[in-house]
């Protein structure tokens, strides 16, 4: 793989947050392939990193136990319900991970999907606002071929300034088949129409 993506031609920043080796959410995008996990997984041993993926507790089960947990999958087992309490929710469940751990990059499909969307799955968003972490932005860009995570944010609880933060990092990122990849559009940076991004 490490000569493949070199003969390819694709290189890495090397702006990396210290972070990314201690707690965060990682978000990746755009993510319209196949090959943008494949690359962000070597991504991941070039810097060292062991990225987790947050899964269901019922899939941690044999057979497939051992090989999930090898591929950095953490069970997530929301807590049941208490005298009539409401079963604690997905976002909850997921943040309390990193109170359990000493070092944690929880990788999110942001998208949610390698097809086309208009808007994004924001969960990533509240699990890091919860857990109190930052969000970590590794991105692909197939037309430079460049790839790295050179920026961070911590959500302030202002979801729209904080989106459109992430938006504006994203925009000029070029995805493997652009036609499957649009911004939040929600949440796009507040700017001028002439200025507007063409995804």
């Amino acid at each position: 793989m490490r000569l493949y993506l070199k003969l390819s031609g694709w290189t890495f920043n090397p702006i990396t947050p210290d972070v990314v080796h201690k707690k965060c959410v990682m978000i990746c995008a755009p993510h319209t392939s196949n090959w943008d996990f494949i690359i962000t997984l070597f991504l991941m041993i070039q810097l060292n990193v062991k990225a987790s993926y947050a899964i269901k507790k019922e899939w941690m089960r044999f057979p497939f136990r051992p090989f999930l947990k090898a591929a950095g999958c953490i069970a997530i087992n929301r807590l049941p319900r208490k005298n009539g309490e409401e079963r604690e929710s997905t976002v909850k469940a997921i943040a309390r991970l990193f109170e359990q751990r000493d070092k944690l990059c929880l990788m999110i499909a942001a998208e949610g999907t390698r097809y086309l969307r208009t808007e994004w799955k924001t969960g990533f968003y509240f699990i890091a606002l919860e857990a109190g972490v930052p969000i970590c932005l590794g991105y692909l860009d197939y037309a430079k071929k460049y790839t790295g995570i050179p920026k961070m944010i911590y959500p302030s609880g202002d979801i729209e300034a904080d989106m459109q933060e992430i938006m504006a990092f994203y925009a000029d990122k070029a995805a493997k088949h652009p036609k499957q990849f649009k911004l939040d559009q929600r949440y796009l940076p507040t700017q001028s129409s002439s200025d507007a991004p063409s995804q």
